[in-house]
């Protein structure tokens, strides 16, 4: 009976140890998808300013804003790190068989990605965000495939349902886009580059430090954009005039403390809650980038925006857990 008693104790504190380590990843991931609702809004004012805003070319002014947000919330994430007696895992981590997979990541979600992104902010407008969303989409596929994580109907529902929220708000093209659809073209690059990073942090993010990988990302995301990218797209002019004109590195060294926060939420979201599940709660950052667009930057409030971004927030939750739990009570 004793014996007994212990077993059923011992399965009790594991599954309040897994409820509490699965909340902990929901959490994470709702955090990760504020932030860079946050990070994108920022990054949109600073492209406000001289030297950005008059910029020639489309791609110029998102690489030179991207590599100094990177770069700038590198160095907060490195700080951070060091205060916490954490600068020796950056070396020791990338060391390791998992780091060296991991890099992959930081390429294809930093310089491919963000930058893909921000151009086709750039050239879209917000509308370019809730596209970028269906990043959740090939996350799931990419882990299906890559790394076999089973994917149930409900789940392959709920991203449906958030592709569909993402294509309802892109039904009407703003108005002042320069180039609507190569903005679109932009950002679903960016999806699927996030995809794949988000398969890879799954896998690395289980065995090292979410807040060192994030800072390694980066740092290595924004110096190959600072070193290799910018004098490439001939914007090294650019990046001096807008490191002088100060305003603009103030904003994006508040977008880069936002993309940091949510980095580090997203990669621990997708290490204890799995890719599909971690990434469907991050792109409810296009619901709230879109909001904040609204509510700061004067978007135009449409029927397809609104109806779009609460699709969204659906198709995430149905995604994260089932409906019906809601109107279930917890058993004792």
């Amino acid at each position: 009976m004793e014996i007994n008693a212990n077993s059923n104790l011992a399965h009790q504190k594991m599954l309040q140890k897994t409820k509490t380590f699965r909340r902990q990843g929901l959490m994470n991931g709702l955090i990760s998808g504020f932030t860079y609702g946050i990070y994108s809004l920022i990054v949109m004012i600073a492209s406000r300013y001289n030297p950005l805003l008059t910029a020639a070319g489309f791609l110029a002014a998102p690489y030179v804003t991207s590599g100094i947000n990177d770069f700038l919330s590198g160095l907060l994430l490195l700080i951070y790190n060091t205060k916490n007696g954490k600068l020796p895992e950056l070396g020791r981590s990338l060391r390791t068989r998992a780091g060296k997979i991991m890099i992959l990541g930081f390429i294809l979600g930093g310089p491919m990605a963000n930058g893909a992104y921000l151009v086709g902010l750039y050239l879209a407008g917000a509308y370019a965000i809730p596209i970028s969303a269906t990043t959740a989409l090939f996350g799931a596929l990419f882990a299906a495939i890559f790394l076999k994580q089973k994917v149930n109907a409900r789940v392959v529902a709920g991203m449906i349902i958030c592709v569909a929220g993402a294509i309802v708000i892109n039904l009407v093209k703003p108005a002042g886009a320069p180039n609507f659809t190569l903005g679109i073209i932009m950002a679903i690059i960016a999806a699927v580059c996030w995809g794949l990073e988000g398969v890879i942090s799954s896998f690395g993010g289980a065995m090292l430090d979410s807040e060192v990988t994030v800072n390694l990302r980066q740092l290595i995301s924004g110096g190959i954009e600072l070193v290799i990218i910018i004098p490439l797209v001939g914007a090294l002019g650019l990046l001096s005039k807008t490191i002088l004109a100060g305003m603009p590195v103030f904003l994006l060294l508040l977008s880069g403390a936002a993309a940091a926060v949510s980095f580090v939420t997203w990669y621990k979201a997708n290490a204890t809650v799995g890719t599909a599940v971690g990434m469907s709660l991050n792109i409810t950052y296009a619901f709230w980038g879109v909001l904040f667009s609204i509510l700061f930057l004067h978007q135009a409030v449409t029927a397809t925006i609104v109806i779009g971004s609460v699709i969204i927030i659906i198709g995430a939750v149905l995604v994260t857990m089932n409906p019906l739990d809601f109107f279930k009570k917890e058993e004792n």
